[in-house]
């Protein structure tokens, strides 16, 4: 009998990292019957599904062989410039070249992460957080370190006093429209985040995929935009929230050589994103008004988030609190002292109704009363009634 020895264990980071407690309540509440405001999924009944097929169809019918062909690792030409231009229009001067297409803007964390950070090295990020980004910067064997804030985001003194302590590569942050709180930073607090970025010498990566969802109040300047982070901040974005986020395109935008170490890492990834994805793309922002478009997604968004927010005192246990977003997808909730969301989740699942716990999105010690709700993916009639059954397992 002949031995037989097993093959080498795991990375240590893969079981260090773990998966997505997120991505694991989607699996197990796709049943069409599920009212479900886990997932961060756009409403598909939105999609411009035309303007999109008809996009491909010009694309694949006029330049079939460059579409289906290998591209740069930069991405296309056309759609950076693209890119670059409703950038600059935006408040931010940006010209093609300094934008590297992603495939979706996660692949930016993991391209930042892996041209950044080495194990060991601390990452600031809010608390809570996305995450997606936690994932990543674990992944990458960073210590993250959580920064907490209010209702108006990070608080720019302790974000100094850890970044004095930590000596961070750094600080992570989601300042319009959070995921998971739905706040958004003022321009006064950004201002005061990026003269501690000067101060402190670390990167600020500022992520936006939900900033063109705003349905009132006015837009608030990017970081990016402001003079003392000019020469630190990355900023990403994302066609996922406002196109369709099955065509995975994503940007960074970087100072040079950050944006050159990204796309080494990117040569070594994927090679480059879709072509015809980035062409099609490029002749959707050609042919069509994307901002029209994102107008009448975002006017329906606001429509929803009415709907959840009049009904949430008749289906969270009385004592809760919640905030009330100007726009991206979610709410941020938080039930009285002595309630667990996560314990009352499989309950809830029961009654064909679901929300994701806020535990996960905590990367220090988590706070169990907390949960977020998406009201974008169900209509509001949907939603009344997702509240109806939440109310049965709260009330």
């Amino acid at each position: 009998m002949r031995n037989v020895v097993e093959p080498p264990p795991l990375a240590a980071r893969v079981a260090r990292t773990g998966g997505s407690p997120v991505r694991d309540i989607l699996a197990v509440t796709s049943r069409p019957e599920v009212v479900n405001f886990a997932g961060g999924l756009p409403a598909p009944e939105l999609f411009d599904h035309e303007g999109v097929a008809a996009a491909f169809r010009d694309v694949l019918a006029e330049s079939s062989g460059r579409a289906l062909q290998y591209a740069t690792t930069e991405g296309e030409p056309g759609l950076r410039a693209a890119l670059a231009e409703r950038t600059t229009v935006r408040g931010l001067a940006t010209g093609a070249d300094d934008v590297l297409v992603t495939t979706g803007s996660q692949q930016g964390l993991s391209l930042l992460a892996g041209a950044l950070i080495d194990p060991g090295d601390t990452v600031l990020v809010e608390r809570p957080c996305y995450l997606a980004a936690i994932q990543a910067f674990a992944f990458a064997g960073a210590r993250i370190v959580a920064v907490p804030g209010d209702g108006d985001g990070v608080d720019p003194g302790a974000l100094d006093r850890l970044a004095a302590a930590h000596r961070p590569k750094l600080f992570y942050s989601v300042p319009t429209f959070q995921n998971p709180t739905g706040r958004t930073m003022p321009l006064a607090r950004r201002e005061a985040v990026a003269e501690v970025a000067a101060r402190r010498g670390l990167w600020l990566v500022e992520d936006d995929p939900y900033g063109e969802l705003r349905f009132e109040g006015e837009r608030v300047p990017w970081i990016a935009s402001l003079e003392a982070a000019a020469d630190r901040t990355v900023l990403l974005g994302s066609f996922s929230k406002v196109m369709a986020p099955g065509l995975r395109l994503g940007w960074l935008r970087a100072p040079g050589a950050l944006r050159r170490a990204c796309v080494v890492a990117k040569q070594s990834a994927d090679l480059h994103t879709p072509t015809v994805n980035q062409l099609a793309a490029a002749r959707y922002l050609a042919d069509r008004d994307l901002d029209a478009h994102v107008r009448t997604v975002a006017a329906a968004y606001g429509e929803r988030r009415d709907a959840l927010l009049g009904g949430l005192a008749d289906a969270l246990p009385e004592g809760s609190v919640w905030n009330r977003p100007e726009g991206g997808m979610f709410v941020w909730a938080r039930l009285p002292d002595g309630e667990d969301s996560g314990a009352r989740l499989k309950e809830a699942v029961a009654h064909d109704v679901a929300y994701v716990p806020g535990a996960p999105f905590h990367s220090d010690t988590p706070d169990p009363a907390t949960l977020r709700l998406c009201f974008v993916t169900h209509t509001p009639d949907e939603i009344r009634e997702g509240l109806r059954r939440l109310g049965k397992v709260f009330r």
